[in-house]
């Protein structure tokens, strides 16, 4: 979800390196959740593919996070929801290439951490610029980090699944995993004099597959071609 929404940015991003960039990650995120669909479609009852996963599935069967399937907004918005996301995906993968549970898993997310080490340090030297710059830019960022705040507590959210893999030492626990988060993300903000949001009501449901509108409007666009055209190939 979040590759699609930075695919958007393609031709659209307001300086030609953070078109670069944005498309850079979005290709980084294609490779990495086509890696863990193909290992996930190999342990389904009906195996199924990497493509049958993403490109024919209804919205209530995705169970991704509801920061991932927010609009672009402005650039800031984007800066915002990367970052949050970034220091999330990469304490997650660090534990995953460390566990020794599934090899599998392990090898993806080894390979993945190069890449998401600069997807984190990306944004967290835009949220730093933006933050430490203009009055405007301050003001608009801070702005992007209290309205996607809501979706954070989601990201640790834990079901059976979950509780299963955190038991066996597969998947992090979660509430150290938040802990740390936390702080790195509380350190970022203070050097570039934002503060963390309070009283926030979060909004959950993503992971349930109950989605914003948003998601099945990304689907549509997503999916046209696989579903107008089924086992069509390039």
């Amino acid at each position: 979800m979040l590759s699609q929404r930075l695919g958007e940015w393609c031709g659209h991003a307001p300086i030609l390196e953070e078109d670069i960039a944005l498309t850079n990650i979005a290709l980084d995120l294609i490779g990495q959740t086509q890696s863990y669909l193909s290992l996930a479609g190999n342990h389904l009852d009906k195996s199924q593919t990497d493509d049958e996963l993403a490109f024919h599935r209804d919205a209530s069967e995705f169970q991704n996070l509801l920061l991932l399937e927010q609009p672009n907004g402005h650039f800031g918005d984007t800066i915002a929801r990367q970052f949050l996301f970034d220091v999330y995906s990469l304490l997650k993968a660090q534990h995953l290439a460390d566990q020794t549970v599934n090899a599998d898993i392990a090898a993806v997310a080894a390979k993945a951490i190069k890449e998401i080490r600069y997807h984190s340090d990306h944004s967290s030297k835009w949220i730093i610029r933006l933050g430490d710059g203009t009055s405007e830019s301050h003001n608009r960022i801070q702005q992007s980090i209290n309205d996607l705040w809501k979706f954070t507590d989601e990201m640790f959210m834990c079901d059976d699944s979950d509780n299963a893999g955190i038991e066996i030492g597969l998947l992090p626990d979660y509430a150290s995993l938040k802990t740390v988060w936390f702080s790195r993300i509380k350190d970022t903000l203070k050097e570039a004099g934002l503060t963390i949001p309070e009283n926030v009501v979060m909004q959950t449901g993503g992971r349930k597959g109950q989605h914003t509108e948003h998601l099945s409007i990304m689907l549509k666009e997503m999916q046209v071609l696989p579903r107008l055209h089924p086992g069509a190939i390039w």
